[in-house]
């Protein structure tokens, strides 16, 4: 790949932003091959130099994945003239090239893969690869007592569209009002239609699971992280 200024480097590797890692090279704390680099602007290459901060190893990844605990009240959007999005989140020199796999709703919280990977985005989110989504919903209203049942059979919406089989359960460790749902699509306001559509009215909406990937719970609202290796492959497995 072309060579690359060290303190952007270290910006898209997360260690701080631009600004913050230009004051950490200056100050001798950044090795390139085994030498103490205080130039900020020295090129590197991003692939094959061996670049340490402050003692520990820093590995460039040409694309990036992070998973964001989305809050209600921002957008799944690069940018809005009138709403906040997602991105904003992300701090400025972090948001090139990202983009969101999928959308929740404005008042939807809940688990956000954030990515520079196109790819695996529409892998995952083709309708042929009937990726599981978890969400938890609280509810209000009375459900008919075939909810569950009718969720298996694959529900029919009022409107007639018909949804594929999905899994609703109770979930009592999170409240007496609360449900679990699994889908294998992606619907436009799916959960929320196919409770109304069995009696109750969706108050509060979480997604906590996509393929396989589980919300970290030391991710407080608004707040993300880069994927591991394992979590990762464990995508990259759901998408194939």
């Amino acid at each position: 790949m072309p060579r690359m200024r060290l303190d952007k480097l270290l910006a898209h590797l997360n260690c701080g932003s631009r600004k913050e890692v230009q004051a950490m090279i200056r100050a001798g704390r950044v090795q390139v091959d085994g030498v103490t680099e205080r130039d900020p602007a020295a090129k590197v290459d991003a692939d094959t130099a061996q670049v340490v901060l402050d003692g520990q190893a820093q590995h460039y990844q040409a694309q990036r994945y992070y998973m964001l605990n989305k809050p209600a009240g921002v957008i799944t959007a690069s940018r809005d003239e009138r709403h906040d999005t997602v991105l904003e989140l992300f701090p400025e020199e972090m948001r090139r090239g990202l983009f969101a796999v999928g959308r929740l709703d404005k008042d939807t919280e809940g688990l956000l893969l954030i990515t520079d990977d196109g790819a695996l985005s529409h892998a995952l989110m083709s309708p042929a690869r009937h990726v599981d989504k978890v969400y938890e919903a609280e509810v209000e209203g009375e459900l008919v007592p075939d909810a569950a049942a009718r969720f298996a059979a694959g529900l029919e919406l009022k409107d007639g569209t018909v949804c594929r089989p999905a899994q609703l359960e109770a979930a009592p460790d999170l409240g007496e009002n609360w449900v679990r749902v699994t889908l294998r699509e992606g619907k436009y306001h799916q959960v929320k239609r196919m409770i109304a559509a069995v009696g109750g009215v969706v108050v509060r909406l979480r997604r906590v699971e996509l393929g396989g990937l589980t919300l970290d719970p030391a991710l407080a609202p608004g707040a993300f992280r880069a994927l591991t290796a394992q979590e990762l492959t464990l995508l990259t497995q759901q998408g194939k």
